[in-house]
């Protein structure tokens, strides 16, 4: 059921006044059903997994936490006359205990969602290898599997650490890893937070109402009128790199850092919206990351959610990690500075590997995610030339035109990685990007080539109008979100922007009879 679709609509119609009409102790019933609605659509083999998912899920982390039960049971009984060598030998034992049932479920799940990714692939190679004929075509991934796996495995793994204890209602589980609105393209959620108002009652709210309403038309303000408009043109680019080279390139490059934009951010208002409706607190995704000064910065404010997952179930073990530590200890022979940053450096390609090895299941993902990783650890290793180029200019990097170049070059670095993202082939990337220096056909932009991307005079405008809309947003967030001063305002005012919002989206938004109503671009993810 794609969000863009009527279905979806009569679904959250028809969904918000049962939720709040119902007795409260009803409303998660209600949501379930509604999950289980929005999920038949992918049909019922996809709904079967994601039933298996959370209830696996479910009964691993009861697993572990009546593990943590016995051992507090267990040392509470013993306190006197145990000695500290034994409760340590005995909290190793029911640690090693409950990293096994934690590694049995990670394994599973994410074995199965690889092969969802990659069995494909795989059984491609396989044929070609041993000439069998093995086919592989039913092995593809059901919507929100990658997004549901990550935030049920983000649960066990909070359990397993005794962040909290684990969940005894197997329904609440259930609900956590179906919640609709997230399984099109996140975000990444968290247990307890996601929890709070999930599975708490709720009373109607006017303010919520009129949020929600607001984010879910921003959304598709976003996605109808600039994302799908512009994809019309990244589509014909990309199709043809023999033919549109050069300068096109750089057209289609920036075109796609719009359209992506437009489309991720639109769909993520449309999840928060949707939630806010519900009275159900969705986390933030983005945070203006097109204002970002270099690629750090850039990382921590794009896909928050996949990027505190990464960072904090697999950076931070991985770098503490027994068989790093004694790489470590052993790499001191070149140098205390060497070993130090032996284990930063591992990790980060760690997670820029299965970074871009969750975005896709081509070679050009990969190469993506071990670029970002790359540049990631030069600019770090660069940091102290900065500070020192800093310190002999210090007026420099508080002025307007600087700040704007640094925003500008982040980017275009951003925007020239991107373009794995694009073709078909890393060989096919790399000779796009190079034709940008090598290929001088910027006159033939303005001689027609522009209009032979499928795109006439009045959409560009409409979809530069649209992008300067969205700066503009972005520039007034700079103090604050949006919403809550608009809730200030007088109600005329509230409606006239609201009309507003939907009229243009219904004169200039792409839908309708010959339209094929995109997917969003992460939901592929």
């Amino acid at each position: 059921m794609l969000f863009t679709s009527w279905s979806f609509a009569l679904l959250v119609a028809a969904l918000v006044p049962v939720y709040y009409l119902v007795p409260k102790r009803l409303q998660k019933s209600v949501l379930l059903f509604a999950n289980a609605v929005f999920y038949a659509f992918a049909g019922w083999g996809a709904f079967l997994l994601l039933l298996f998912t959370a209830l696996s899920a479910y009964g691993f982390a009861r697993g572990i936490g009546r593990l943590w039960d016995g051992q507090k049971e267990t040392l509470t009984l013993h306190k006197t006359d145990w000695e500290k060598p034994e409760k340590k030998a005995y909290r190793e034992r029911m640690e090693h205990k409950r990293r096994t049932l934690l590694v049995l479920c990670l394994v599973l799940h994410f074995g199965i969602l690889f092969g969802m990714k990659y069995g494909a692939g795989i059984l491609g190679i396989v044929n070609g290898w041993f000439g069998t004929a093995w086919d592989g075509s039913k092995l593809l991934l059901t919507m929100g599997a990658s997004f549901y796996t990550f935030s049920i495995m983000g649960y066990v793994i909070d359990v397993e650490r005794g962040k909290y204890p684990a969940e005894r209602n197997p329904l609440n589980v259930l609900l956590f890893g179906s919640f609709f609105p997230i399984l099109v393209q996140g975000p990444i959620s968290r247990f307890d937070t996601l929890g709070e108002t999930l599975f708490a009652p709720h009373a109607f709210s006017r303010e919520n109402l009129e949020a929600g309403l607001f984010r879910i038309a921003w959304g598709y303000w976003k996605k109808l009128i600039v994302a799908d408009r512009l994809l019309v043109a990244v589509k014909q680019l990309i199709r043809y790199p023999e033919t549109y080279n050069g300068a096109f390139v750089l057209l289609g490059m920036l075109l796609y850092a719009a359209t992506l934009y437009a489309d991720f951010t639109g769909g993520i208002d449309i999840t928060i919206g949707v939630g806010r409706l519900l009275g159900i607190r969705i986390d933030e995704n983005f945070d203006r990351p097109y204002f970002s000064k270099n690629i750090a910065e850039y990382w921590r404010r794009w896909h928050m959610t996949l990027g505190a997952w990464f960072k904090e179930y697999l950076y931070y073990p991985v770098s503490v990690s027994k068989p790093l530590r004694r790489l470590t200890k052993a790499a001191r022979r070149l140098g205390d500075g060497f070993a130090r940053r032996l284990p930063v450096y591992l990790a980060t390609f760690a997670v820029w590997a299965v970074t871009g090895m969750w975005h896709g299941n081509s070679w050009n993902f990969l190469v993506w995610g071990l670029c970002n990783g790359a540049i990631l650890l030069l600019s770090e290793e660069c940091s102290p030339l900065y500070a020192r180029f800093h310190r002999r200019f210090p007026k420099l990097g508080k002025t307007w035109g600087y700040r704007a170049f640094t925003v500008i070059r982040t980017v275009l670095l951003l925007s020239s990685l991107r373009l794995f993202d694009c073709y078909a082939t890393v060989p096919e990337t790399l000779r796009a990007f190079g034709s940008m220096f090598t290929v001088w056909n910027l006159p033939l932009l303005w001689r027609g080539g522009i209009q032979s991307l499928g795109l006439h005079f009045a959409d560009y405008a409409v979809s530069f109008c649209g992008v300067a809309a969205m700066f503009t947003v972005s520039m007034v967030q700079r103090k604050g979100r949006l919403l809550p001063r608009l809730h200030r305002w007088p109600l005329w005012k509230k409606l006239l922007l609201f009309g507003a919002l939907v009229l243009t989206i219904a004169v200039f938004g792409r839908y309708g009879f010959g339209y094929d109503a995109g997917q969003f671009i992460y939901n592929r993810f």
